[in-house]
């Protein structure tokens, strides 16, 4: 049997919040950072740890807000990306990581890339799974939401899809799926994200994200200004039957990187349910190839 790291999970301190995380690996000064995607966490990554533990040292904390974490004080960090951004930092910097590749996905996508642009000196690589940064991957699926933003009425409101419900939340993991794929998804992962959701006020934190998304999305010419100044390497993964995002965003950024590689998947959005181990194979080979690059710059 391979030998694989032993995941710990732990809790820190952070900019006023309570923080829960695995790690695995020995801890450095250079990492891989996992960020999940809504509305789950880091227990999304139980697969990918114990494989890359055995190659790097791997954070995946529950972003404030979901998962074991605490929510975060709306009147400190008002429900925003930017703000969890400088939970995350702070987590990191208390950790002694310096410099780190990021990965990314879902809702996540924003509070990594608010992490790159503040300081693009610490963020080795990229790795995006179905999290979207460009308007190709924003479809007609989104029409609702950007009316909603543009005019938050309790009209449009109503008009979103009835997705903060138990079916909503599973529809997260097997909308749009193939039945051979749908069977291969744990039920616990829905069920798990939706006793969380459930939780009284955690609907409404759920919902003030969702409504600062529209943040994330002003900021596309940033980020890719981003791209093109730095050029981070960078690897997308995406599962190809995803309702939400786009398979052209994987066009998008083939366009802007220039060290870029892209691996489509017969999945959906929650990808690493799915596979995890394909996935925890290509982060081992991206994050040894990142790495020796870095050394050798160094």
């Amino acid at each position: 049997m391979k030998h694989m790291a032993k995941t710990r999970h732990r809790d820190r301190e952070v900019a006023g919040l309570r923080v829960r995380y695995r790690e695995a690996g020995v801890p450095s000064s250079t990492a891989v950072v996992l960020l999940h995607g809504a509305p789950s966490s880091s227990y999304s990554f139980r697969e990918v740890l114990p494989v890359l533990g055995e190659h790097a040292y791997v954070v995946a904390p529950d972003i404030p807000g979901f998962g074991f974490s605490a929510s975060p004080s709306v009147d400190e960090y008002e429900y925003t990306y930017e703000g969890l951004s400088l939970v995350i930092e702070a987590m990191l910097e208390d950790l002694g990581i310096e410099r780190h590749i990021v990965f990314v996905t879902d809702y996540s996508t924003p509070v990594g890339y608010f992490l790159a642009t503040r300081h693009p000196e610490r963020v080795l690589g990229l790795v995006v799974q179905n999290g979207n940064a460009h308007e190709a991957g924003l479809g007609e699926g989104w029409d609702s939401a950007r009316r909603y933003w543009a005019e938050p009425t309790d009209e449009n409101r109503a008009a979103l899809p009835d997705w903060l419900t138990f079916e909503g939340t599973k529809d997260t993991y097997l909308g749009g799926l193939p039945e051979a794929v749908a069977e291969l998804h744990p039920a616990e992962s829905w069920h798990l994200d939706w006793e969380h959701l459930s939780s009284p006020g955690n609907i409404e934190v759920y919902f003030q994200f969702f409504y600062d998304y529209r943040m994330h999305v002003a900021r596309f010419g940033e980020i890719a200004a981003y791209h093109a100044t730095y050029q981070p390497p960078c690897m997308v993964l995406w599962g190809r039957h995803d309702p939400a995002f786009d398979i052209r965003e994987v066009l998008a950024y083939h366009r802007e990187m220039e060290t870029f590689q892209a691996h489509v998947f017969d999945g959906g959005h929650f990808l690493l349910e799915t596979h995890a181990a394909e996935v925890a194979d290509l982060l081992v080979a991206f994050t040894d190839d990142v790495f020796d690059h870095a050394r050798a710059d160094t």
